[in-house]
Formats: C-alpha cells, structure tokens, sequence
C-alpha cells in the first residue's frame, strides 16, 4: 500500500489499473499529495512488482484470478470503513479496473465524490 500523509482533513483513495502500484500511479498519488491531500493506494495485487504496460493480458488475467471484482470491492469498503471517521471528505479515484471498482463503492453515505476521469478531478474536488 503506497500511503502518502499530509494530515489533512481530505482524503483520497486512489485505486489502480490492472497492472498495479507503477511510476504513473506513484506520480498521481504524489500530485494529489501536493495539492494537499492525504492519499492512499491500496496493492490490490497484493505482489511486491508491478505489471509492464506489454504485460496488458497477464495483468489482467492475474487481477481477476487472484483479487477480481468482488474481494477489490470489499477491499476498499474495509479502507473506507477505517477512515471515515478520521477525514471530514473522502474521494475514490479509480484508474481502469480501478474506476469499475470505485462505481462499485460509489453508493457508501460518507463518499465526498469519486473521478474516474482523473485528468477532470480538481476541477471537481472542493
């Protein structure tokens, strides 16, 4: 789990794509940290190594045999439970498969918002 803490009152749980916590979700994650965020990326692969973006169908044949929909889901519901008591807002952001489990999530009361448009997201987030 990559975890950036700012101790701020906003939170956002960002969840990546099938290929795992690479560069590009390091960088993302690093970007909402200096925009003053507290973020959270949770390993859903739960392997130390991400995919190569030429690994698309091992990636994705991995994810749905060794996590798929449902345990990435319950997953994010157990950070969500753990934390929102602890930020006065709550933002999933979800890349990919990242973005179906987030609509997944999307339904739980203390969710401030979720993006699965990340390019659009501080345009939405207040």
């Amino acid at each position: 789990m990559l975890q950036l803490l700012n101790k701020t009152d906003n939170l956002a749980i960002v969840i990546h794509e099938i290929y795992g916590i690479n560069q590009h979700m390091e960088s993302f994650c690093k970007r909402l940290s200096d925009q003053g965020f507290d973020v959270i990326c949770p390993n859903l692969l739960e392997r130390e190594q991400p995919f190569d973006y030429s690994e698309e169908k091992i990636a994705y044949r991995n994810f749905m045999e060794n996590m798929g929909f449902i345990e990435a889901v319950h997953k994010i519901k157990n950070i969500l439970l753990t934390f929102k008591n602890k930020y006065k807002k709550i933002y999933l952001i979800g890349f990919s498969i990242g973005a179906t489990v987030a609509w997944l999530c999307s339904e739980e009361d203390y969710l401030d918002g979720i993006s699965m448009k990340c390019s659009n997201l501080l345009k939405y987030i207040d």
